[in-house]
């Protein structure tokens, strides 16, 4: 696939700028540099998101950038819009962050004082939860719902993960009991539960280390949701960390430290947050690497959704 970055750069007034391919799933993005700084051009994966959710996660994203968090500023375009087409392709442009990753999936954190970090993490967290509670959403603001039903619906957000066509009679069936067990726990405690904007996909590559700045990048899956769902992403690829307990301690103690989170009831996030991915996979198994990803999800979620059931664990 070729994108039209010429043409796109064009409508931001970057025409000959240095323009470099970093990243491609749900968006394909471009690093592009220019006197003014660098920024991120992305190009929308077709079908994903709908122009007026593509337009709200842009308000959005303004509005924290206001609000004092570092997360990626929109920039508009000449024509004043901040979302734009370019041969049938919708493109934005916002701010490129500085700092690294907090690190990669199945790779050792490499990090100084991991504890420090994961307190203040959790506290960035608790900043994001708190600034998008205190924001007036612009008439027609749509995002997705990470709610019961998005998580474990008939049709979930990333899909149907007890039909994963992978999956043994056995892990189907401890599925299809976590699913309706969960969805009753969730019911039951949906009343006391902290619910609104939540970024949704914080995992290692979407957290930004600088000195000690905490960055938040990739928007793309926030919406509405449970507050626990956040703090269940930044956990769950973290957990063969031989220091995982004590992140986690950090994690919750950064985030209770600047809002209350009761943490009885994580130990479904994380179940649901693995279940997602086997879900999400489902419909990308033509990927290259997706057959061993696909087996690795599904292990980590049959671990998880078995401890969370008090079962024995299976496979």
């Amino acid at each position: 696939m070729t994108d039209p970055v010429a043409d796109a750069l064009a409508l931001w007034g970057f025409e000959n700028a240095a323009c470099d391919f970093v990243a491609g799933r749900e968006n394909r993005v471009y690093r592009v540099s220019t006197p003014q700084g660098d920024f991120a051009l992305r190009f929308k994966r077709p079908g994903y998101r709908d122009d007026v959710e593509l337009l709200s996660e842009l308000q959005w994203l303004d509005a924290m950038d206001h609000a004092g968090l570092s997360v990626p500023q929109p920039r508009a375009a000449l024509s004043g819009k901040m979302l734009e087409c370019v041969d049938g392709c919708r493109v934005d442009i916002v701010g490129w962050l500085p700092g690294r990753s907090l690190g990669q999936s199945r790779t050792p954190l490499d990090i100084p004082d991991p504890l420090a970090v994961f307190r203040r993490l959790g506290a960035e967290i608790a900043r994001l939860h708190t600034a998008c509670d205190s924001w007036q959403m612009p008439e027609g603001f749509t995002r997705c719902a990470w709610d019961a039903d998005g998580l474990l619906g008939d049709d979930p957000l990333w899909g149907r993960f007890w039909e994963n066509p992978a999956l043994d009679a056995g892990t189907q069936q401890l599925f299809e009991t976590f699913r309706r067990q969960a969805r009753q726990h969730l019911d039951s405690e949906a009343d006391s539960l902290d619910y609104g904007l939540i970024h949704a996909d914080l995992v290692r590559e979407n957290v930004l280390l600088d000195g000690p700045a905490i960055r938040m990048i990739d928007f793309d899956d926030g919406g509405f949701g449970f507050r626990h769902f956040d703090i269940a992403t930044a956990l769950v690829k973290n957990r063969a960390e031989p220091d995982y307990e004590d992140l986690k301690a950090a994690l919750l103690e950064g985030y209770n430290s600047l809002r209350p989170l009761d943490d009885r009831i994580l130990d479904l996030f994380m179940a649901l947050r693995a279940v997602t991915y086997v879900g999400w996979i489902a419909q990308r198994l033509g990927e290259p690497g997706s057959v061993a990803r696909n087996k690795r999800f599904i292990d980590d979620a049959r671990l998880l959704c078995a401890g969370y059931l008090g079962q024995p664990t299976i496979g």
